[in-house]
């Protein structure tokens, strides 16, 4: 299992500086980072700052969570081919909205092979504090940024005085109340702070109940193997049934009397079904809050 971390945050707010920070102490534990970089732009400048040895993927011109996520998929499959490595960090652009970064991420295909560990924000404390100044759609997504975050760093806080990093870290703990907040400059995040977080459900009831999940990972996935075969509206009636934390699901569903499982996609109320001509494993990915508390249909 790789273990994964989704570098989420605004340009500017100091992800790339964090990205840095994290690879060196890796290295130093002996442990061997990949990189995927997704940037808006043609020129991969943030990627001039990881050293030449670390496996490096870029995706340009494309973002993460729209028209990235099959190139996402895509490089992900080609690391985990091509390239000897423990740890996976994939940095988003400023952009990308969390839930869809990590729907990107997370693939059927290959979710036996990664352990999503969470979402890493960085957010610019300056900013936060002149978030009014913002548009209405870039200060929507600024917020939800912090919101989904499993672990949060409140960033250069050395330009703040102590009331302002005090009424920032107040502010967003209202906003995300379960995630850990660490006031940082130069995006300095101990290596230990994102070793202990764990967004992925288990597979199993036994094991959910029992695993250690954390009560600040409120956004978390789960990889689930179908036991049986459904008729289409049988599956599409119990997506109807589930509550409205359940964000994305995807992967391949038996159909009674199709010889194939089906890909299946669900995202904002919407269902596709798409045929396959390969005979893929029967696995689905949910994605949303408190996943591991939801029943999956035919489950005893």
């Amino acid at each position: 299992m790789k273990d994964v971390y989704l570098f989420s945050g605004f340009l500017g707010s100091g992800k790339t500086s964090m990205l840095i920070h994290v690879l060196q102490q890796l290295k130093e534990k002996g442990l061997k980072p990949a990189v995927i970089m997704n940037e808006l732009g043609k020129l991969p400048f943030d990627s001039q700052a990881v050293d030449e040895e670390v496996p490096l993927k870029e995706m340009l011109e494309g973002c993460i969570c729209c028209s990235g996520a099959e190139k996402t998929e895509a490089q992900i499959q080609s690391l985990l081919a091509d390239s000897e490595f423990d740890v996976l960090i994939i940095e988003t652009t400023g952009a990308a909205h969390p839930v869809e970064a990590l729907d990107a991420v997370y693939s059927p295909l290959f979710a036996e092979s990664l352990n999503i560990k969470g979402i890493v924000t960085v957010a610019d404390s300056k900013l936060w504090l002149d978030r009014a100044t913002l548009t209405p759609q870039v200060r929507s997504l600024f917020l939800e940024q912090i919101r989904h975050a499993h672990l949060l760093l409140a960033n250069k806080t050395d330009l703040l005085t102590e009331a302002e990093q005090a009424k920032v870290v107040f502010e967003m703990q209202g906003v995300n109340p379960d995630a850990f907040i660490l006031q940082t400059t130069n995006g300095k995040v101990p290596l230990h702070l994102l070793e202990g977080l764990q967004a992925t459900a288990q597979t199993s009831k036994e094991e959910i109940q029992s695993a250690r999940i954390g009560s600040h990972l409120h956004l978390s996935s789960r990889l689930a193997e179908l036991q049986a075969s459904f008729s289409q509206e049988e599956f599409e009636e119990w997506i109807r049934s589930l509550p409205t934390s359940v964000y994305r699901i995807k992967g391949y569903v038996p159909i009674k009397g199709i010889r194939n499982p089906m890909l299946f996609q669900y995202a904002y109320g919407l269902v596709q079904w798409i045929p396959e001509y390969i005979n893929m494993p029967p696995k689905i990915v949910l994605i949303g809050e408190n996943i591991h508390q939801i029943g999956v249909i035919g489950e005893k």
